[in-house]
């Protein structure tokens, strides 16, 4: 993205209903299949004494967890490389914590750096509270009716049980802060969006929330046109596979997030066994001279474990399940943009059929019904290209996590086999100290 000024997203071009329809397409199935770069990587020499595969012949690599991360590194490397020349960069940090007589909140850093002539200095720094970040999205919604704006995380904590100043809850809703702003920096269209450049450079941003911004909004009065009731004769084709793709995918997130949560609450239990199981080692210990070594090793080994498992679950907790949530919210977004998409058409054939009832030629169709046409036309147009955006987002974000679940995974492992190999020498020196003498 440069030049400095928005590109267009009304386009005709579109995708074939394959791709639209199975969401685990052939495009999206590269996820799990390994660069060339990568294979090339292992035959070179990186693999060891044993090239080892599985039963339908793909290799193995099995070197250390060090090389699964720069695997990571690669990739995360590779999807900043294929994007487009950007000029707008910003980061949100340094989150703070105000205590007033009113009330209790948190505010981030918003660090922009642009070369845009539009702004007019090129780096700024703000400070925002969720409740302007929310401000912003409602105000995207209703000047940019035609695109899917990125989510927000939720606004309040489930149930109540996570503290929301925790260190840990605002350090993850930090990262969905900064990713929403850079998923709309990083968008054609909405980066140019007037609230957006407020957003991002005023210093006090409530005046702004008070006396609002002039912007047009034609389009976005023309999608709250209220049909009373009218039945669309039928969405497109396209359009129809998005809507069963995402009730598809839906479900799928759905049974991977609850999974998820079992998995982790079983882990979280099997932590608390485990932290209970290694003490009883070390105190038997002290009632054994002749196994004490033997029984130390043990509870140290069982203490590592339970290091690792800790911080298995802390990255589960932190980095894989906010990615399946921010996705359940997207594809809300994305659901909401088909219904005002339906609204606009819906619009357009009331008035087609208003024209017909009239008996009216074609030829001589009022300016309105073209011009509801053009809105029609031109919302298809943005909502396709939004969508191949979107598919393109999600699999470089299913890639990275997939491949940082699978790295993370090998560390825990390798780190609970290499805490009970260490323990084998010394089971081994203890038998041979032991053994009777022989003449």
């Amino acid at each position: 993205m440069s030049g400095g000024t928005p590109k267009t997203l009304c386009s005709s071009g579109q995708r074939s209903l394959q791709e639209i329809c199975h969401p685990l397409s052939a495009e999206d199935s590269s996820v799990l299949t390994p660069s060339p770069d990568v294979g090339t990587a292992a035959a070179t020499g990186s693999i060891g004494e044993k090239d080892l595969s599985l039963p339908n012949g793909t290799p193995v690599d099995t070197s250390s967890p060090a090389s699964s991360s720069s695997l990571l590194n690669r990739l995360q490397l590779d999807d900043d490389l294929d994007g487009e020349t950007r000029d707008l960069f910003v980061t949100v940090d340094d989150p703070r914590k105000h205590v007033s007589t009113m009330e209790t909140y948190i505010t981030y850093r918003v660090s922009t750096k642009t070369t845009r002539a539009e702004f007019d200095l090129p780096e700024y720094s703000v400070r925002r509270r969720y409740q302007d970040f929310d401000w912003l999205r409602i105000k995207l919604e209703e000047s940019q009716p035609t695109h899917l704006i990125p989510p927000l995380p939720e606004k309040f904590v489930m149930k109540g049980v996570v503290d929301r100043f925790s260190e840990e809850f605002v350090e993850t809703r930090r990262k969905a802060l900064d990713k929403f702003l850079k998923r709309v920096a990083d968008h054609p269209v909405l980066s140019f969006n007037e609230h957006f450049s407020v957003f991002l450079s005023a210093k006090d941003l409530n005046a702004y929330k008070k006396q609002g911004l002039a912007l047009l909004t034609k389009m976005g009065e023309s999608v709250k046109y209220v049909t009373g009731g009218y039945k669309l004769r039928g969405r497109p084709v396209e359009f129809a596979a998005m809507g069963e793709y995402l009730d598809v995918f839906t479900q799928k997130l759905g049974t991977i997030d609850r999974i998820a949560q079992r998995i982790i609450k079983e882990q979280s239990e099997y932590l608390v066994e485990l932290k209970e199981y290694g003490p009883v080692y070390s105190s038997w210990a002290s009632f054994e001279a002749e196994l004490q070594e033997p029984l130390e090793g043990v509870a140290g080994c069982v203490a590592n474990c339970c290091s690792a498992l800790e911080e298995l679950t802390e990255e589960m907790c932190e980095d894989f399940l906010p990615v399946l949530r921010e996705y359940v919210l997207y594809i809300e977004s994305m659901k909401n943009v088909l219904k005002k998409r339906d609204q606009v058409q819906a619009e357009y054939e009331t008035k087609l059929e208003a024209v017909a009832f009239r008996k009216e030629e074609r030829s001589g169709m009022p300016t309105d019904v073209e011009k509801c046409q053009d809105r029609m036309e031109c919302f298809n147009a943005d909502l396709k290209a939004d969508w191949d955006r979107w598919q393109n987002n999600k699999r470089q974000d299913f890639r990275q996590l997939l491949t940082g679940m699978a790295d993370k995974n090998i560390q825990y492992y390798e780190k609970c086999l290499a805490a009970w190999e260490s323990l084998i020498p010394l089971l081994q020196d203890k038998q041979e100290n032991g053994k009777p003498e022989t003449n």
